[in-house]
């Protein structure tokens, strides 16, 4: 955790305590969020639940279908554009996972492990959100925010996520900051898949039951698939 308040400037708030590490994390999973003009360093649950939910349960359940939120839209749909506006985050990652589908070039469903060139952390472009349930228990959750593939990346997946440049921090986490055409503008990112490389990793990936840093090691791809 050290590092990471490092490298993202935290001044502010931190954790006690510092996530145990984890190399295959789903859904509903704690993960770290820098917010803030401090900014702290804080741990939410990953995927936004929308203010308008009553239930508990409904509100977890939700939770899957809301850890992204497209760039295109964000500002628009209701489930997300209230935290565009105000509750902006930048979210830390060594790496990600993301599943081959260009019929083609690899063969369909290959996971890859995608991860900063330099080899620090990712700084993924996020919202995050309060959830105050009916006990009064208050749940944080966050989304990351993703856009269209480009370069390399679209010969594996047709999305990626939104890199958000350091010298662009201070006005994205600033929220005051509520212009949404420039809000807008801090997503546009010329060549964004330069920052990041790609590498082929086991299929053991694809079930939450693994995890260890086994799963981003490069593993040989097979041959091709074409469609003759």
């Amino acid at each position: 955790m050290r590092e990471l308040m490092e490298q993202f400037e935290v001044s502010g708030t931190a954790p006690q305590k510092s996530l145990p590490l984890n190399w295959n994390i789903a859904p509903t999973n704690p993960i770290y969020i820098i917010r803030g003009t401090s900014p702290d360093l804080a741990t939410v649950s990953w995927g936004l639940i929308a203010p308008w939910l009553k239930n508990v349960q409904e509100a977890k359940n939700s939770q899957s279908r809301a850890i992204n939120a497209r760039s295109e839209s964000i500002f628009e749909k209701p489930t997300f554009r209230e935290a565009f506006r105000t509750t902006r985050c930048l979210i830390p990652a060594t790496g990600y996972y993301e599943w081959a589908t260009t019929l083609g070039k690899y063969r369909p469903k290959q996971p890859f492990y995608i991860c900063a060139k330099d080899d620090k952390q990712l700084s993924i472009a996020g919202i995050w959100s309060s959830w105050v349930a009916p006990s009064g228990e208050i749940i944080e959750t966050a989304s990351i925010i993703t856009q269209e593939a480009q370069g390399e990346l679209e010969a594996i997946h047709s999305r990626m996520p939104v890199f958000m440049p350091v010298d662009r921090w201070k006005q994205w986490l600033d929220p005051k900051e509520n212009n949404v055409e420039h809000l807008k503008s801090l997503m546009v990112v010329e060549n964004p898949d330069s920052l990041v490389r790609a590498r082929p990793v086991s299929s053991a990936v694809n079930s939450v039951a693994h995890n260890g840093k086994e799963l981003t090691q490069e593993t040989p791809l097979g041959e091709p698939e074409t469609l003759f």
